[in-house]
């Protein structure tokens, strides 16, 4: 929980290291990459569905107030009790007093960022709630006691391996497994009967619909559906940018989400909540936690448009080859770099930079965020606020100096050329030349683009009129 700026660099060092992890988890990825492009190519609308859905995002967060009024008054119609949540701690406050209020000891979760983001596992245990994740991954999560990875495959980043280990720990089944169905099998066994005798349970909410007071969760596991449905108690965790007016809009959403995440045409379980089941109770808590603030960011508000798809993360080249955990944040990838610094700018300032900028995850996202110009423009507000490392800062305060005058930098390049060729290698690799702790240093130029035009351009006929 350290406000210390997280060190992405020294942990992605650290996941690339294990050559058996770094090419499973790129492979993984790439392969939820093409299989989101082989999805796209097969509708010949999916560039007008992605523009719609970006409209009507937009539309949405335009009027977010009047759409959540008009949310709370139609869920309260539907036997629904809704709550609002300023903060991760109000969020968890709530949550406590639901179930302190019902005498419930034992909660079961489907997958939710938003409780990872208020921190609420740690909040209820230690007031004498279990708390049990019911998704396969979070569950793996859960039991390593790690953050998860990626938005949609929580422990993307372990083998069957690890899973095993993992499992023997917790569920004394044998170490040596390697068959991922008998994992899955073994997960389940393990869970049924948390699940049969809980208290109360808790899911996110991928869509809230204003028109209905009604909100959608997306699962191919089936265990939202338990996790809602098995106790009388359900409680749904939901960020208040997850708003659609209309039934109607869902559709473009839904044709999109699972299409982008996973390459596959449609969610296992799509599973519309209208209201509380026979004898039960349902809350809805909606979240702000900082969005209010940053919908009034004149660069970054469009990022409350994401759907959680993580379709940026799988085509990212650096998060493919850093791994989710090295972002120190909830939300990593693309998306978690221009996210994260919204809560804590000290903290996640080094994320932004973790980026080629290569503008792919712009290509591929469902609803049309300029990712990669944020991440440009994150940088910029860091550097304004002085959150760049010192030696970086003075770096490029230099480096800007030499570029803005040209017969310094011609002169600085003869240099260097000259450095390159003669200087003893400890001399060029150390500490204070990052670049070349794991690549080679260009070799030294002959000739510069500016001399080469000297002498072939500048000095021709039809260049001296």
């Amino acid at each position: 929980m350290s406000n210390r700026p997280v060190n992405h660099a020294r942990a992605a060092e650290h996941f690339l290291e294990d050559a058996p992890h770094l090419k499973f988890h790129d492979e993984r990825l790439w392969d939820m990459r093409q299989k989101r492009d082989a999805q796209m190519h097969m509708l010949p609308e999916w560039q007008e569905l992605r523009e719609e859905a970006s409209r009507i995002k937009e539309h949405t967060l335009a009027r977010l107030p009047e759409y959540l009024e008009q949310f709370e008054e139609n869920a309260k119609k539907n036997g629904i009790h809704v709550h609002w949540a300023r903060d991760g701690a109000e969020h968890n406050r709530i949550v406590g007093d639901i179930l302190k209020a019902h005498d419930a000891r034992s909660l079961i979760k489907s997958k939710s960022m938003v409780t990872e983001e208020c921190d609420m596992r740690p909040y209820l245990e230690k007031r004498g709630v279990s708390v049990t994740e019911t998704d396969l991954g979070e569950r793996i999560q859960q039991l390593d006691n790690q953050l998860p990875s990626h938005i949609v495959v929580p422990a993307v980043h372990k083998l069957t391996s690890d899973v095993a280990r993992i499992f023997a720990k917790d569920y004394h089944t044998d170490p040596n497994i390697r068959d991922p169905h008998l994992l899955a099998e073994a997960q389940r066994q393990a869970a049924r009967p948390v699940i049969l005798h809980a208290d109360a349970g808790m899911t996110g909410g991928n869509f809230v619909v204003a028109e209905t007071g009604t909100f959608v969760v997306c699962t191919n596991e089936g265990n939202a559906d338990l996790s809602a449905t098995v106790p009388n108690l359900h409680i749904a965790t939901i960020g208040i940018e997850r708003l659609v007016p209309r039934m109607a809009d869902l559709g473009v959403f839904i044709r999109l989400l699972s299409r982008s995440a996973l390459g596959s045409p449609i969610t296992q379980y799509t599973t519309h909540f209208r209201g509380p089941q026979d004898g039960g109770e349902m809350h809805v808590v909606l979240v702000d936690n900082g969005r209010s603030a940053r919908l009034g960011m004149d660069d970054f508000w469009t990022s409350l448009k994401c759907i959680r798809c993580g379709a940026c993360m799988n085509t990212c080249p650096v998060y493919r080859r850093s791994g989710g955990l090295s972002y120190g944040a909830v939300y990593s990838g693309p998306i978690g770099a221009i996210i994260d610094p919204t809560f804590n700018e000290h903290k996640y300032s080094t994320l932004p930079f973790a980026s080629t900028l290569n503008g792919s995850c712009t290509n591929v996202c469902p609803v049309k965020i300029d990712i990669h110009e944020q991440l440009y423009k994150w940088r910029r507000v860091l550097v304004k606020h002085r959150e760049m490392p010192f030696v970086k800062r003075e770096i490029m305060h230099m480096a800007g100096k030499l570029m803005g005058q040209p017969r310094m930098y011609r002169a600085a390049l003869r240099t260097t050329e000259t450095s390159l060729e003669s200087l003893p290698r400890f001399a060029l690799y150390n500490w204070l030349n990052p670049w070349g702790k794991h690549r080679e240093l260009p070799h030294p130029i002959k000739e510069t683009f500016h001399d080469w035009y000297k002498k072939n351009r500048a000095t021709a006929p039809e260049n001296k009129k």
